[in-house]
């Protein structure tokens, strides 16, 4: 099993996909919609990506998007979200 990776740098990676597939994380979380625990869960799955460069890349190429990522491990959050909006 790998280590996990830094929080701080997959809390970001997480807040861009977000934003890049237009779910308003923050906005969800001052709503009510997600709770800390769900927060830090998400964070938790992202720092146990094998893939961040993947993750960087896509963002990279893509100032918006339909879905995150495949494989991302926070894609049916980030999609109901997105939904929701």
């Amino acid at each position: 099993m790998q280590p996990l990776g830094d929080p701080l740098y997959h809390l970001r990676l997480m807040a861009r996909m977000g934003e890049t597939v237009g779910a308003d994380l923050t906005g969800a979380f001052a709503a009510g919609e997600i709770s800390h625990e769900d927060w830090a869960a998400m964070i938790t799955r992202c720092r146990g990506c094998e893939a961040p460069e993947q993750c960087e890349a896509f963002l990279a190429a893509h100032e918006r998007a339909d879905a995150p990522m495949p494989g991302c491990r926070n894609a049916d959050v980030l999609v109901q979200l997105k939904d929701r909006a």
